[in-house]
């Protein structure tokens, strides 16, 4: 059977690249090597931008950590993520995206300069920049290959899987261009859904003895096991809750409290402040997912790709939550791995507590090691919760165990890789992009020693050589990250120092033409600093999403005030307003706010019909 299963996942490996080549070759190609290289060629349609928006979103981080999440909270608390992202795409669709091709603009920063000044667009570039070498590419690198690590039980070291993974999602961002990345990431995401989508079908039918639809009746009707051993506030019986996606105990607005008696991943009331802010930075401003849309061969192309796109974000909560409730049923059925190290620490730890929970947790984990067990049953690793071990992240891995098919494993192996690689990729392509336009393009420019397509030529050489080298930092910083606690809570944090105030300099910039860019300047500094502040002395209760929300009031305040107290003179504002000769046609789609409030009725109808269930 590992025969089977070697064969399977190099195979779908190899053709990827195979297919990848020979669509990327039917797809027009530009007279531009610049826009060739870094916005396919403007020539991309709208199932593509769709198919590598999706992937260059989706990984395994999300469906190990939504789904662990969908297990501590006993409920499909990822809705509000996936919901949130639909509705970031839509105003990306409809706001952003015209605004961005009418500009003709090849980067989001870019956009900056011409409603700010040149300064304030390479200072968002850099921070982009820095971000990308520093945080994006070394997590997604540590990231996946833990994952993968733990789900396949590899035996590799950490650094070869992370250097596997870097080689072969450079080749595609080094050598093909945005071209590769996306018609790549399409297949890949026709892969990853295919499969994705099976996990939670083939657990509800081993739910249900073999039906599927038995299955999801007693998902919904049927209560779970009762677990007795969950700090702070155990429970003896857990309700039928479990498909619900917000509280009904609405009395604590600062940090609600989920059923497990714990602070909610995402508080109720921020699901369009908080949240709404966080998915429109991601969405709509970061160009590692912009430049997707950039490279629509027209306006209606790219707004037709973003909206399918935002459409399919609400079939996410099937893959990255559904797996997640549906172990709550089957805790004796899955089982996890143990480390007996974290056990013995854990033991020592907590040797001199009196708590009748922690006791008797304590003499089981005792029984445990001298048994010398490599795995546990979920429902005994649960018993361990008051040593304060916990196991939801291994929750997707031990559904996957349970109900994947052997033979099928390579195929699911395969498309996971894929998610790690088109993040990779993407991420990768994006900072060549951005170091090339942003800054390289300005060196060669006042130089002046070349012909213009001497130029363009010598940039997409410069981009391949910079990709390179950040793909080879981030394989040498990536093993490090192992000596943190969370690699994933390292970049939730470090995001926010960047994030919060850049995607308020975006919306006012484009909402109020009066803010001049010294305002654009000081809000960026003091939005970053007023985060560090909240971060480093934080308020009891008050969650992250709260502190996302008040830097972002902060730094648009200051550009209120600035556009207030000096504002840009009409001269200035209309010079910011001219319009390039448009080189696609910037048409908008005739159905796109059609397709958009379609699509908001459908997240309402989700939200009711989850919370009438």
């Amino acid at each position: 059977m590992f025969a089977i299963t070697l064969i399977t996942f190099i195979g779908v490996t190899l053709s990827v690249p195979i297919f990848t080549s020979v669509i990327a070759r039917d797809i027009d190609r530009s007279v531009s090597p610049i826009e060739e290289y870094f916005l396919g060629g403007r020539a991309l349609t709208w199932p593509l931008i769709a198919g590598s928006l999706l992937l260059t979103d989706l990984s395994i981080e999300q469906l190990i950590g939504l789904n662990g999440a969908a297990f501590r909270e006993r409920n499909l608390i990822g809705v509000a993520w996936e919901a949130s992202a639909a509705l970031a795409l839509i105003m990306t669709a409809l706001f952003f995206l015209p605004r961005y091709l009418e500009s003709g603009v090849k980067t989001t920063p870019a956009s900056l300069e011409r409603r700010f000044d040149p300064m304030t667009r390479q200072l968002v570039s850099g921070i982009f920049l820095l971000a990308h070498i520093t945080v994006l590419l070394p997590v997604i690198l540590y990231t996946g290959a833990s994952v993968l690590q733990g789900v396949f039980e590899l035996q590799y070291p950490l650094w070869w899987i992370i250097v596997s993974l870097g080689l072969l999602g450079s080749w595609y961002a080094v050598f093909g261009g945005l071209k590769s990345v996306v018609v790549s990431d399409t297949l890949y995401a026709i892969g990853l859904f295919a499969v994705g989508l099976s996990i939670p079908l083939l657990a509800l039918s081993t739910l249900g003895e073999g039906s599927i639809r038995v299955g999801l009746s007693t998902l919904i009707f049927e209560s779970a096991t009762p677990l007795t051993v969950l700090p702070p506030n155990p429970l003896t019986v857990l309700p039928p809750d479990s498909l619900t996606v917000l509280s009904s105990d609405l009395l604590s607005p600062l940090a609600r409290v989920n059923s497990g008696g714990g602070v909610s991943a995402v508080p109720w009331d921020m699901l369009l402040t908080g949240v709404i802010f966080v998915q429109i930075f991601y969405w709509s401003t970061n160009q590692v997912i912009v430049q997707r849309a950039l490279g629509a061969r027209s306006l209606a192309e790219g707004q037709k790709g973003v909206l399918f796109a935002s459409l399919m974000k609400l079939i996410g909560p099937v893959m990255f939550c559904l797996p997640g409730v549906i172990a709550l049923r089957m805790l004796g059925e899955l089982s996890v791995l143990l480390d007996p190290q974290a056990l013995s620490e854990a033991l020592i730890a907590h040797e001199g507590s009196s708590a009748p929970l922690v006791r008797e947790a304590i003499l089981l984990g005792q029984n445990i090691l001298d048994s010398g067990a490599s795995r546990l049953s979920l429902e005994t690793a649960l018993q361990l919760r008051p040593l304060d071990l916990s196991y939801h992240e291994q929750v997707y891995s031990a559904v996957v165990r349970r109900v994947l098919p052997e033979w099928s494993q390579g195929l699911f192996a395969a498309v996971l890789v894929g998610a790690i690689v088109s993040s990779f990729n993407s991420a990768l392509n994006s900072a060549s992009t951005l170091f090339c336009l942003d800054f390289y393009k300005e060196h060669l420019w006042r130089r002046g020693s070349m012909s213009a397509d001497a130029q363009e030529r010598q940039l997409v050489t410069a981009g391949r050589i910079f990709g390179a080298l950040l793909a080879c930092i981030a394989m040498t910083l990536a093993p490090s990250l192992a000596q943190m606690e969370s690699a994933l809570t390292y970049l939730q944090t470090m995001a926010g120092l960047y994030s919060a105030p850049i995607v308020s300099v975006f919306v006012i910039g484009m909402l109020n033409h009066r803010a001049p860019a010294g305002a654009a300047k000081l809000a960026l500094l003091i939005g970053s600093l007023s985060y560090s502040a909240l971060m480093l002395t934080p308020i009891d209760n008050v969650h992250w999403l709260h502190v996302y929300m008040i830097c972002v009031v902060i730094t648009g305040g200051v550009l209120l005030l600035g556009a207030r107290l000096y504002p840009k003179s009409d001269d200035e504002i209309e010079l910011s307003s001219a319009r390039p000769i448009p080189t696609i046609d910037l048409t908008p789609w005739p159905h796109a706010r059609t397709a958009s409030m379609s699509i908001c009725f459908v997240i309402i109808m989700l939200y009711i019909g989850l919370e009438v269930l």
